[in-house]
């Protein structure tokens, strides 16, 4: 097969498996892995190139985290958590949805974020309907709020942890440039969905007080094995957090918490393999080996060519061209499959470029990937998962119905992204860093005592209409 023929052939698979996948006709594990072995059947890669394109520090760090949350979800903490923040919002939805939504962006941003709305969403149905009212602004804002948080850290979201396993950046680069900005983008998100949702947020005191009746300690199952799991989980962070200097792989982090987790409690190995998502871990795989096709057959150099000639070899024209193009297309496609290709274009136009310093790239490819996924239902892994629990439950949330809200909320958050880069290429470090916790601060602070002004409107609002309805 000719130079030019491999090129056309290695496109044309990539192109035909990236339109399987967001079609959803057929399991995108099942596009990957056929995609990748065609390449492998027609040569383009021999099996040697196949297995050299396989990212496997990403692999081992999926599956490691996937062991250590299979073990922990059996104790009931995540159910814990969920109603304890319930109870703490005194059983008022608006600041329930609130509450939720921390738990769900703060549980984002240390482990994998389908895990994490699995377990919130049964939890959240289950308060919805003690309170007698719709559980889907609850869900929404659960979605969005999940690929906010895991955007903060090395772990939290793949687009992430496929970044960190292909450059130098470690687990406290992510928490210390990127939680800044996520921050400011999480406040500003749930303050608008109060405002859109607070007149559908409406519930008689009676049925608040029944929230108030829960026993959050009732959920856990294992105190024990939530002991140890908890042991292990802060060993496996402080791993992570230490991991750059120990000159160690965040995958093998992972997978040594995952094997002391399994030897400490002495679960079995085949129960909690169980807990890995198998078709994720082979999907990446399939993604690897298609990607690595278009890099080996130069695909990927001539886009690089391309995007230099429209940026003009200018550092930040390029992150902000990044930051958008990830954005607008993680809203309507995956954005696993997008990072992956972005990748190797942009260690190629570091190096055609003559750029020693792409952090400003990568933080604007994370940023695009993980924010630009709020964009629509199909944007993320998480979003499919919560539409899916929700159609099962009766309670179906339609792709314009979630577009209208998420949309123009994920533009936001890219607005704002893009202020926060420019801002940090010119001021980068201390200067950056407390600049964006200090709006960050005010921004609460203001949200704060907006919310409270709303829920003494909202308040006398419920009490009329409470009186009107006795009448």
């Amino acid at each position: 097969m000719s130079e030019q023929t491999q090129v056309i052939f290695a496109t044309a698979v990539f192109l035909l498996t990236y339109a399987v996948i967001v079609s959803e006709k057929i399991h995108r594990a099942v596009a990957a892995l056929v995609g990748a072995a065609i390449l492998a059947l027609t040569g383009i890669l021999n099996p040697e190139e196949a297995t050299h394109a396989i990212d496997f520090n990403t692999i081992g760090l999926l599956v490691g985290m996937m062991i250590i949350v299979g073990i922990t979800r059996q104790t009931g903490v995540f159910e814990y958590l969920a109603i304890k923040a319930a109870r703490q919002a005194r059983g008022e939805p608006l600041r329930i949805m609130a509450a939720l939504s921390l738990v769900t962006a703060v549980l984002s941003a240390f482990l994998d974020n389908v895990t994490t709305v699995l377990l919130i969403v049964p939890v959240t149905f289950a308060i919805a309907g003690q309170l007698q009212i719709s559980p889907i602004p609850f869900l929404i804002a659960e979605i969005i709020a999940s690929n906010i948080g895991g955007t903060a850290t090395l772990i939290g979201d793949p687009p992430n942890i496929m970044i960190g396993s292909q450059t130098h950046l470690g687990f406290m680069d992510f928490v210390i440039n990127l939680t800044p900005v996520v921050a400011v983008v999480y406040i500003l998100t749930i303050f608008f969905l109060r405002l859109i949702y607070r007149r559908q947020l409406m519930a008689r005191p009676e049925l608040q007080e029944k929230i108030m009746l829960l026993n959050e300690r009732d959920e856990i199952k294992d105190p024990v094995l939530l002991k140890k799991c908890l042991v292990v989980l802060f060993l496996t962070i402080m791993g992570f957090v230490l991991h750059q200097y120990l000159h160690l792989e965040s995958s093998v982090i992972a997978l040594s918490g995952a094997s002391l987790l399994l030897l400490i409690t002495r679960e079995d190995p085949e129960h909690a393999l169980h807990a890995v998502e198998w078709p994720v871990i082979f999907f990446f795989v399939g993604l690897f080996v298609v990607v690595g096709a278009l890099e080996k057959v130069g695909v990927i150099e001539a886009v690089a060519r391309f995007s230099l000639e429209i940026t003009q070899g200018q550092l930040v024209p390029a992150a902000m061209l990044i930051l958008w193009i990830s954005a607008l297309a993680s809203a309507f496609v995956d954005n696993i499959p997008f990072v992956a290709t972005m990748i190797p274009l942009i260690h190629d136009m570091g190096r055609l470029g003559g750029m020693t310093n792409l952090d400003l790239l990568w933080w604007a490819l994370s940023l695009g990937a993980c924010l630009g996924g709020n964009g629509t239902i199909i944007g993320a892994s998480a979003n499919v998962v919560v539409i899916g629990m929700a159609e099962k439950r009766g309670q179906p949330i339609s792709f314009l119905g979630f577009m209208k809200v998420a949309f123009p909320l994920m533009l936001m958050s890219i607005v704002v992204s893009t202020v926060y880069l420019l801002f940090w290429y010119h001021y980068h470090g201390p200067v950056s860093l407390v600049g964006t916790l200090a709006v960050a601060a005010v921004l609460g602070l203001v949200t704060v005592l907006l919310n409270n002004v709303l829920f003494r409107t909202e308040g006398r609002s419920a009490k009329v209409l409470s009186k009107y309805k006795e009448a």
